[in-house]
């Protein structure tokens, strides 16, 4: 099987995805305290996305052998003795990428003048989540105090099963950096308890400063192609897929200091959000609203070319045309 695309480009660039939801008045939200948005800061490189994993068939001692490049004595990690079959698992992460993802995280809560939560699992894994906490927690101390004092808001280092307890209890209005596996699962949550998967923003942004990449939060939509093919109308919701082009054109416009760019970008964002907000949208956010099994094509929802030619008109009118 293929690695993931999105996967392998997060890889290569590193950097981390920041994730928040688009949010429609009239989308109602599964987590009515949620009154502020929630940005996830999902770590982009390593653990899980870098893993080799395996299978073995019969009994046997699993080890994790490190090589020092020096040529010094090697160590050596006996993981487990199977005694039938079963499965492994070797995963890593470097302390550039941990700080490049710090620094983003803090400069991100710094922008929004939010305060940042980083969760982890170290009280199990001592060793890996801590090496996190503490890089987080130095890079906090040298570098970003000051200013998180001047703007009256904190960093803190949470525990993964406490900080999901807190999300929910939450009214929003915070950064929460999460290691890359987290933020994967995490983000679905918080994007389905905002109302819907098909309202989130997504993008990388390297260490750089300069280079990101967005992209769409959600997965594809097979079912949808497959009836596209078959000829079918169907109504499918672009707004996530939008938003990652202009997002991106937003990016370019800001290297390029093109100011018509970005304001072309930003009306088309609020476009699509007074769309939905007066009525017209597809099938999944109508089945927020009036629940998917009593939606009426035409009368609740449209489908995705009508959709698209709505927010062309209306985009038309924003930008005087």
């Amino acid at each position: 099987m293929w690695k993931s695309p999105n996967g392998t480009i997060r890889n290569i660039l590193g950097g981390t995805v920041f994730r928040e939801p688009i949010l429609c008045k009239n989308i109602p939200r599964l987590v009515p305290g949620w009154t502020q948005p929630i940005t996830i800061g999902r770590h982009a490189f390593g653990d899980q996305y870098r893993a080799t994993d395996f299978v073995v068939e019969q009994p046997g001692k699993f080890t994790l052998v490190f090589s020092p490049a020096d040529g010094s004595k090697q160590k050596e990690w006996e993981v487990y003795d199977f005694s039938a079959g079963g499965c492994g698992m070797g995963m890593y992460n470097t302390d550039e990428s941990i700080s490049g993802f710090a620094h983003s995280c803090f400069q991100y809560a710094i922008q929004k003048k939010w305060p940042l939560y980083m969760s982890t699992k170290n009280t199990i894994l001592k060793a890996y989540d801590g090496r996190f906490k503490d890089i987080f927690q130095d890079i906090f101390e040298k570098t970003y105090k000051p200013e998180f004092d001047r703007l009256k808001i904190w960093y803190e280092h949470r525990l993964i099963d406490d900080m999901v307890a807190q999300v929910l209890k939450s009214s929003g209005g915070f950064v929460w950096a999460c290691k890359n596996y987290d933020g994967d699962v995490q983000s679905d949550i918080l994007a389905q308890g905002f109302g819907s998967l098909g309202l989130m923003t997504s993008v990388l942004v390297c260490p750089d400063g300069k280079t990101i990449e967005a992209e769409a939060a959600h997965g594809t939509v097979t079912r949808h192609y497959r009836e596209h093919q078959r000829g079918n109308p169907t109504s499918t919701n672009p707004i996530a897929s939008i938003f990652a082009w202009t997002r991106g054109l937003e990016h370019r416009g800001k290297l390029d200091g093109n100011p018509d760019l970005i304001k072309f970008s930003q009306t088309l964002e609020g476009v699509c959000v007074e769309t939905v907000e007066h009525g017209v949208m597809t099938k999944d956010l109508a089945g927020c609203i009036h629940g998917l099994s009593r939606c009426k094509l035409n009368e609740h929802y449209v489908n995705t070319s009508d959709f698209l030619d709505a927010i062309k008109t209306n985009l038309d009118k924003a930008l005087g045309k």
